[in-house]
């Protein structure tokens, strides 16, 4: 199967709502292009003594509302370094939305190495020289007025504490804990950072339930992919009363039409190595988990989940995208003519983004928060951008998807032209 182009699906996203919005083509170039697509070499000594040189990347999309965001990933896709840069490219371009979408000021940038340090079996030696000599590669575009790196595939808080301990050692020993987010707790990192893209997710389904008349209480939820996003959402959502039905992994999918305990399901999971073989569970396919009779379907799991043929059998009111790109562009329709809200994952999703602004805020002043002080900001943004995607939904007749995109697209375009073009 040819894989898809990630920077072909992004601009024709792009393209779709600037045709709503009758943007000019000059200014739909503008949007379209990433500003700045460094792609350095990484010379490593490995422990054997040789050296091995990497790829890495970062792409600066968009910094019109403010400093370039997003994570790093360590990540070797199918296609190779080449498919990596368009990925690349495609994630910055989605994180400018994201940020637009929920209204925090920031742009959008995203970065990577070609490494699979798992599959590869990199010692602890061998991924911190790699980390540092990349924070080294990038370290004259990347800063807390500038661009700010967070977590991403295969990364962790530990790698965005040596990122910054090469960037603050090459600025001349100074504390800049805001150049990267996602960091652990005592090097100025968030409270509720681990619980975001689930809670936000959560609160984004909250809002949605409102809108339809669907009461929480009692809701029957089905949950693809059980691992952070999946396992909060069950968790923020149980507490607003709804009830887990079903879950998966990347062993295999179960349901209990009486419910499941998210909390016992997590620990058996962690026990075991799967949600496979729960007691009082029956094991189904991935099929049949979609497509169970429901009232939220959260995709957590994969990109390219739900495609035309499972649309057709969807039986839920809401669809919340907590994984990146599940749904595929020829479901969309068929999906708004059954009357399915979409929560799209660059709003869905958004908790992640709304949490690393906040760090970077707490991290810039110097004064931290509480955990609910941090969880009613977020809540805040991501209410404000559903309300105005699903306005904007209702104003042009198109799916939430679509509507997103003409949020963020707008509010780019915005701050574009309040600033103007110089040199």
């Amino acid at each position: 199967m040819v894989q898809a182009d990630p920077w072909k699906n992004a601009l024709q996203q792009l393209d779709d709502a600037c045709a709503i919005l009758k943007i000019e083509k000059g200014v739909r170039d503008y949007l379209a292009e990433p500003n700045k697509v460094l792609r350095v070499k990484l010379p490593v000594k490995m422990d054997n003594g040789k050296i091995r040189v990497f790829t890495g990347f970062r792409s600066q999309h968009n910094n019109d509302r403010g400093p370039y965001k997003g994570g790093i990933r360590f990540f070797d896709p199918e296609g190779g370094i080449e498919y990596m840069e368009k990925e690349v490219k495609a994630l910055s371009a989605w994180m400018t939305w994201k940020c637009a979408v929920v209204d925090v000021p920031l742009g959008g940038g995203k970065g990577g190495i070609f490494v699979n340090a798992k599959k590869e079996k990199l010692s602890e030696n061998e991924l911190e020289k790699l980390t540092r000599r990349y924070a080294y590669a990038v370290s004259e575009i990347i800063g807390p007025k500038k661009d700010i790196p967070a977590p991403d595939v295969y990364t962790t808080g530990k790698e965005m504490a040596q990122i910054m301990d090469v960037y603050g050692k090459l600025s001349g020993n100074e504390s800049e804990p805001g150049v990267i987010t996602g960091k652990p707790l005592s090097l100025g990192g968030s409270l509720a950072r681990n619980v975001a893209t689930g809670l936000g997710c959560a609160y984004c389904i909250r809002e949605a339930a409102k809108t339809i008349g669907l009461k929480l209480r009692g809701a029957k939820v089905v949950i693809q992919g059980y691992g952070n996003a999946g396992t909060f959402a069950a968790e923020y959502l149980e507490k607003m009363g709804a009830k887990i039905i079903a879950v998966s992994d990347s062993r295999g999918s179960i349901i209990n039409p009486k419910g499941l305990d998210s909390k016992k399901v997590l620990e058996f999971k962690n026990k075991t190595g799967s949600v496979v073989g729960y007691p009082g569970s029956k094991k189904i396919s991935t099929e049949e988990l979609l497509t169970t009779k429901c009232d939220v379907l959260i995709p957590a799991a994969l990109e390219n989940q739900i495609n035309a043929s499972i649309a057709k059998k969807l039986q839920c009111k809401i669809i919340a995208e907590a994984a990146n790109g599940p749904t595929m562009p020829e479901a969309d329709p068929i999906i708004y003519n059954k009357k399915i809200i979409v929560l799209p994952d660059i709003l869905a999703n958004s908790g992640g983004v709304c949490i690393s602004y906040l760090e970077w805020v707490q991290n810039n002043m110097g004064y931290y928060w509480t955990f609910d002080e941090v969880a009613e900001k977020m809540e805040h943004h991501i209410t404000r951008g559903f309300n105005d995607t699903l306005a904007l939904s209702k104003k042009y007749k198109i799916d939430m998807r679509r509507a997103a995109m003409v949020l963020a697209v707008t509010r780019v375009v915005e701050a574009f032209k309040a600033k103007g073009l110089w040199p």
